[in-house]
């Protein structure tokens, strides 16, 4: 039976990197990842090879049925160079999490976007709405806007297989997030970006666009979107120590500037000390602090300091691989 697939990669714009796809038909696919052949395109139309010598690789890392399609797959894919090597394009080859002892869970905020008016679902097309404030986890027709996109979206990645953990409306007129966990940080990558893709390909059927923008709104006093990472290794599950989870918090002083590099372009429009923010100049964390750079959360100290931290400085653009990646390595560093 002839099934089709939909290879998704990440191409090589800067500084901010577009999803790509294309589709392949194949004869008794199983539904095992381990199965699935490499395949190529053209890098010379994505910022990722020269005309001279285009072919880049796409190698299947990933693959969930597509419940929009009949007898369809999507297959998130690893771009290699001509000669097999991880693509400098490639975020998720930076992943040192080969035993999946680091737990992710993605916050992704978006705005729904209306192509006529330039603005978000909401916002009138002569002016602004009222302030924010009745946003945050509305209902009704003057406060929550496109709900039937983002519940379509939820069921999808839920019938695909994907760890939607919830969805809410947030703090912005037209602005939601879901929120992506999973055991492992590769396949945390992975889950975000098929949902990306989820919603882009919704997005099409009702004539809205996704603003992954971090700020969108400019400095208007609108909130901006985030991608807070949340993550946790055994150190941190296990702690059981108020001193360990500091020095994992302090580990992560000295890497600003190397996080705040993949944390998504743009980001000193959002990180500005407002709107739930640490200024992007300095670093801090505490607890139950939305206001700082990392996050304790109340749950870590009710469980004898043991469980998980927030780094709530990512954007909504941010690619999810490199994140994780320096994450991991900062924590990593950290002395115990």
């Amino acid at each position: 039976m002839a099934t089709k697939l939909e290879y998704i990669w990440l191409d090589g714009y800067k500084p901010t990197q577009s999803l790509r796809s294309k589709t392949k038909i194949v004869e008794n696919f199983n539904g095992k990842v381990e199965d699935l052949e490499n395949w190529s395109f053209d890098g010379s139309s994505t910022e990722q090879a020269p005309g001279g010598s285009s072919d880049c690789i796409l190698k299947p890392v990933f693959v969930v049925p597509d419940p929009q399609r009949k007898r369809a797959y999507l297959v998130m894919c690893e771009v290699l160079d001509s000669k097999g090597q991880p693509h400098e394009s490639n975020g998720r080859a930076l992943i040192q999490d080969d035993d999946n002892d680091f737990w992710f869970g993605f916050e992704q905020e978006y705005f729904l976007w209306d192509p006529a008016t330039n603005k978000p679902l909401g916002f009138p097309a002569g002016g602004y709405p009222g302030p924010q404030g009745p946003y945050y986890c509305s209902i009704g027709t003057k406060n929550a806007y496109g709900r039937e996109i983002v519940e379509e979206h939820l069921d999808t990645c839920l019938e695909a297989g994907l760890n939607v953990e919830g969805i809410n409306a947030e703090v912005a007129a037209g602005q939601w997030e879901f929120q992506i966990f999973s055991k492992g940080a590769k396949e945390a990558g992975d889950q975000i970006w098929v949902a990306r893709y989820l919603l882009e390909r919704i997005g099409e059927k009702h004539g809205v666009s996704i603003n992954w923008h971090c700020k969108p709104l400019g400095q208007l006093d609108w909130n901006g979107s985030g991608m807070h990472a949340n993550f946790s290794n055994t150190l941190l599950r296990t702690a059981n120590s108020k001193a360990k989870l500091e020095a994992v918090c302090e580990a992560f002083r000295p890497a600003v500037a190397e996080c705040i590099a993949v944390y998504g372009a743009d980001n000193n429009m959002r990180l500005t000390g407002k709107h739930e923010t640490a200024s992007i100049t300095d670093f801090s964390y505490g607890v139950s602090d939305r206001g700082a750079s990392i996050r304790i959360p109340l749950y870590a100290v009710d469980h004898g300091w043991s469980g998980y931290l927030e780094d709530r400085r990512p954007n909504s653009a941010a690619d999810p691989y490199k994140v994780a990646a320096v994450i991991i390595k900062t924590v990593k560093s950290a002395k115990e």
